[in-house]
């Protein structure tokens, strides 16, 4: 135990010290908040409310398209080729032309621009235009929009959990988000620290360094320490990278009084829902749903059972590391270089993507099914799948043998992993395949 505790130390402190590690613990915090924060920066400097012009030949739209804070709209008379001449002598955003249309069917109206006009325009436009245009259908045919805005139905459906400590407000979306964070975080560390195991093991056999070694350690304690010292070393980088990212993306923030930034999508939806206009009472309605849907999410987030989610996430986030670091360890033994890897990677890696892809397709929508099921207890998917289950609720037994079977899953890879590695790391120049790896299982060294 003591050889192995030397060597966690030695792989730990070597790579905590290397330039490119301090380099990336504290430039990642700097670009995360550079992407949340610039983004919103960029977007309030470039902010400026539109001007478009109308020409309304049909009649139907006088003094009926109001400007809003962002869109004002100024109307022109005359034909359409005196508002092109006059509309190229100013800096307005674009030329607006309702030819004369019929209200069952309106078509042939354009928007002309000096450049492409932009979806917000192109959006806002389009709300404003057909709100009138259902407005004077609904007068043409007699009815009361008023009163069919208030026929309107909308139902919110509050979901709760009966548990043995009462009744508890849920909300769908905070339980997936809290279960696709660990696993999204667990399959990517997996990835990204296994492979660093690969090719720590790859450098010192090509370098003969393990040679060295090997006539003081064990090849198992040689492992093992490779194995436990690189996860301290992405536990480190990890638990900085959340440290830091909170500081500066708060701080950025703060000093600033910057938000984050809305997604593209966001942004289309929002001019949208401008652009169509909705009557005050539906904003108050939608504010109030709004406000209703806050607080739900609020009481959901506080109802996670969050020592019961950290101390999985801390398990399986270890126990598959580990499972996973032997078999890339016992790669790194098998190859002489990191081009030979791509084969015997491919198998070891497909349960991984298998387990992610299915965590978004299968077990989301039915937590408690059979395939959930299988693939939590399974050790080789079990890491990212039972993460994805864990906020919904997991019966202890279903939780406790999943744990113990990943156990027992670490000690056969591990196991496995050694009996290549120890007939692996001394062998050079030999391509390696299936058929030797199986044989060398059963060599006695």
């Amino acid at each position: 135990m003591h050889k192995i505790w030397l060597i966690i130390q030695r792989e730990y402190l070597t790579r905590v010290r290397k330039k490119s590690f301090i380099v990336m613990t504290f430039l990642t915090p700097l670009l995360l908040a550079a992407f949340m924060v610039i983004p919103a920066w960029l977007a309030t400097i470039s902010d400026s409310s539109d001007v478009v012009m109308v020409l309304d030949e049909s009649g139907l739209f006088a003094d009926k398209l109001e400007s809003k804070e962002d869109l004002k709209i100024i109307p022109i008379g005359g034909t359409l080729e005196q508002a092109k001449e006059v509309y190229q002598e100013t800096d307005y955003s674009a030329l607006l032309h309702i030819p004369k249309i019929d209200l069952e069917n309106p078509e042939g109206i354009k928007v002309y621009s000096k450049k492409n006009t932009s979806l917000q325009v192109k959006f806002r436009l389009e709300g404003m235009l057909e709100k009138e245009i259902e407005n004077q259908r609904f007068v043409a045919s007699g009815i009361d929009r008023e009163m069919l805005n208030k026929m309107k139905a909308k139902v919110e459906v509050t979901t709760v959990n009966l548990s043995a400590r009462g009744e508890q407000d849920s909300n769908v979306w905070v339980t997936s988000g809290a279960g696709i964070i660990g696993a999204v975080i667990i399959y990517f560390f997996i990835f990204l620290y296994g492979v660093q195991i690969m090719r720590g093991v790859i450098e010192e056999k090509t370098s003969r360094i393990v040679e060295v070694m090997i006539s003081s350690v064990k090849p198992f304690q040689l492992m093992m320490g490779k194995i436990i010292g690189i996860a301290g070393v992405g536990l480190t980088q990890f638990l900085l990278w959340v440290i830091l990212s909170t500081i500066v993306v708060g701080g950025v923030q703060s000093a600033f009084g910057i938000k984050a930034a809305p997604t593209p999508i966001e942004q289309l939806q929002a001019g949208r829902a401008a652009a169509a206009g909705e009557a005050e009472a539906e904003e108050s309605d939608e504010a109030a749903a709004n406000n209703q849907t806050l607080a739900e999410v609020s009481s959901a987030i506080g109802n996670l059972n969050f020592p019961l989610l950290i101390g999985c996430f801390l398990f399986y986030f270890l126990g598959g590391y580990l499972l996973y670091g032997s078999l890339f360890g016992a790669i790194g033994a098998a190859v002489d270089n990191e081009t030979d890897t791509q084969q015997f990677m491919f198998p070891i890696t497909i349960p991984l993507i298998i387990s992610f892809i299915m965590s978004y397709t299968v077990v989301i929508k039915n937590p408690d099914g059979p395939v959930a099921f299988w693939m939590s207890i399974i050790p080789f998917t079990s890491p990212i799948v039972m993460m994805v289950r864990v906020p919904f609720g997991v019966p202890a037994s279903e939780l406790l043998l999943s744990m113990a079977l990943l156990i027992l899953g670490f000690i056969f890879t591990t196991w496995i992993a050694s009996r290549i590695y120890r007939v692996g790391i001394l062998m050079y120049g030999k391509k390696i395949n299936y058929k030797e790896l199986s044989k060398w299982l059963f060599y006695r060294v």
